[in-house]
């Protein structure tokens, strides 16, 4: 018995070995893929009888492997919101550049590292009389870390995402807690 075990996982062994050496590996391919960019980002509208909120931030990526992804983009928000009560409206304004690396530890799976740069502006205008008041532009460095998930669908990939400002500035457009994000990244 103990000989027939030995050679059946013998004859199993060399049939795994054959197969793995009749396939043939595909050639590395060098040089710029535009099969591997990615184009995405956010967008968003709101609007209401008291505020107002819109969101285009488009980016371009490159999957350069299995694990690291990398790109660029834009951000510009606008938003306003009118405190009834107050008697006063406010205008907040988002004009930026930003640069994004992402790892994936395992497939759909990633962690997103963001730095931005971005030219801040705010308004605030009274229903009383009182002058319109300005706060002086302002650059605000901000550094959003998350985790994602890309999810295959067609030529690209539903993405979740939960974010993090990690520099926590006056005036970051992002608030002092984490922020989700639901898109859909479009592949070449």
């Amino acid at each position: 018995m103990k000989k027939f075990l030995f050679t059946a996982s013998l004859l199993v062994l060399f049939s795994v070995v054959a197969v793995a050496q009749d396939e043939e590996a595909e050639p590395v391919k060098r040089g710029f893929d535009k099969s591997k960019l990615f184009f995405g980002g956010n967008f968003g509208l709101g609007f209401g009888s008291v505020s107002t909120l819109i969101n285009v931030s488009p980016q371009i990526g490159y999957r350069f492997n299995r694990y690291l992804a990398a790109g660029a983009g834009v951000n510009f928000i606008y938003s306003s919101y009118k405190y009834q009560w107050e008697g006063y409206k406010e205008q907040f304004g988002v004009a930026g550049l930003n640069i994004f690396g992402r790892v994936y530890p395992i497939d759909y799976v990633f962690l997103q590292v963001q730095p931005e740069a971005n030219f801040t502006w705010v308004k605030y205008k009274f229903d009383d009389g009182r002058p319109d008041f300005k706060l002086d532009d302002k650059i605000v460095p901000s550094l959003l870390g998350g985790i994602g998930a890309a999810i295959p669908a067609g030529r690209g990939a539903f993405i979740v995402m939960a974010q993090y400002d990690l520099l926590q500035n006056d005036r970051s457009p992002y608030g002092n807690r984490a922020f989700f994000n639901f898109g859909y990244n479009i592949g070449l």
